[in-house]
């Protein structure tokens, strides 16, 4: 069966102008209730989504709205025992390198919502919630924002080197090497808490060796001029000579008042193999970004397809 597009949740780099990453956690008071719950919330869902596209008038056609929800391993041996699973889910138990760590956090349900008109982002959280309410407890709710023209909240162009729009599928969504889950995607969720006095103290010359590019122009730096932890260099991974990627994110939120300001990063992938290669050589690089930065969450999901959430809310997979 080939990759189809049409059939995958919304896993691409869209990043809108406001989005809500929520992590929820299963109160597992009682199995069969919960396996009907989430049954009929993702039948419901999909209406949800298709009623707040035509109800937001701002944007007429297309009110900008992406929804893509998955869950996790220990979620997927709860509400699913006796169905097959994807082949690389697993539990994110978190990474170590030589000087720093990335975390991993509770998390059985994912949502990453966003769209051009906030009022459609909180209605669609807000009506899924009506369905999930009293069998689920939040783990993380964050919102995010589009900063300027696509910047990440350290000011640099983000996911330059993440493919185009037309190459994306490739990259994103499961193929014929796993034909249960396919047009399904791994989603890695990661929140870092960035010390931004210290970056912004920083000279903008310093800022573009850390990164590997130029601030305004977006150029990438010559080797030679970057530091030997940049991030573009040490978040890049090759395997036999081939450069791997991912689908990737990161969207800026902040509390500026409180000086909470970071990134959430979000990488959709056809293998979470590839993503955990990408953390884990960050990690032994000790990527010049982890110098101020504290990372307060990760987990694993898995994104169903379109079609596989049908059968889910047909009782056909359990």
């Amino acid at each position: 069966m080939p990759i189809n597009v049409q059939a995958a949740q919304d896993v691409w780099k869209d990043v809108g102008e406001h989005v809500q990453f929520t992590v929820l956690k299963l109160n597992r008071d009682n199995p069969q209730t919960d396996r009907e719950v989430i049954q009929e919330f993702t039948d419901r869902s999909q209406a949800i989504i298709r009623s707040l596209r035509i109800r937001d008038s701002h944007l007429a056609a297309d009110s900008g709205l992406k929804v893509a929800f998955g869950f996790s391993n220990s979620a997927w041996d709860y509400l699913f025992p006796n169905a097959p699973k994807p082949k690389e889910l697993e539990t994110y138990t978190g990474l170590t390198g030589p000087e720093y760590e990335m975390p991993a956090t509770e998390g059985d349900i994912f949502f990453h919502i966003r769209a051009s008109n906030e009022a459609v982002v909180y209605e669609t959280q807000t009506q899924f919630r009506r369905f999930l309410n009293d069998i689920t407890t939040v783990v993380d709710e964050t919102k995010g924002f589009r900063y300027f023209e696509g910047r990440a909240i350290i000011g640099f162009i983000d996911g330059t080197e993440a493919p185009a729009v037309e190459d994306a599928a490739d990259y994103a969504i499961v193929g014929d090497e796993d034909p249960t889950f396919v047009n399904g995607s791994y989603a890695f969720a990661q929140k870092w808490h960035h010390n931004m006095d210290f970056w912004e103290h920083l000279k903008t010359e310093a800022q573009e060796k850390a990164v590997g590019r130029e601030k305004f122009t977006d150029l990438e730096l010559e080797d030679e001029d970057k530091y030997q932890n940049a991030h573009n260099v040490s978040s890049k991974v090759d395997v036999d000579g081939e450069e791997q990627k991912i689908i990737r994110m990161n969207v800026p939120y902040s509390d500026p008042a409180a000086g909470n300001t970071g990134t959430y990063f979000m990488g959709y992938s056809r293998h979470w193999t590839v993503t955990k290669l990408m953390l884990q050589q960050m990690l032994d690089t000790s990527d010049f970004l982890l110098t101020f930065s504290t990372i307060l969450s990760g987990q694993l999901f898995f994104i169903p397809s379109r079609t596989l959430l049908a059968d889910i809310a047909d009782g056909r997979f359990k």
